[in-house]
């Protein structure tokens, strides 16, 4: 779930309700796991007026994420070949 949370992230920033809707949970269960993942420094809040849009903390996380998915990618390839 946490994962499925940084990819929709990886783009830019989104709200609880947009992410509840890419991710496919409830809100209170995207804001619970937002919490953990905002307490290991994954991701960060900013509030624009009532809402709270989240994003991935930084580059460093984004580079990680994307690399590992890339990492993945290939060696899904390799396998079905």
């Amino acid at each position: 779930t946490r994962l499925r949370i940084v990819a929709a992230l990886a783009p830019g920033s989104l709200c609880v309700c947009d992410l509840a809707a890419t991710v496919g949970l409830s809100e209170s269960a995207i804001s619970h796991q937002l919490r953990a993942l905002r307490s290991i420094g994954l991701v960060r809040a900013q509030r624009d007026g009532r809402r709270v849009y989240y994003t991935l903390d930084d580059e460093h996380v984004i580079a990680l994420f994307t690399q590992a998915h890339d990492h993945l990618g290939h060696q899904l390839e390799e396998a079905s070949s």
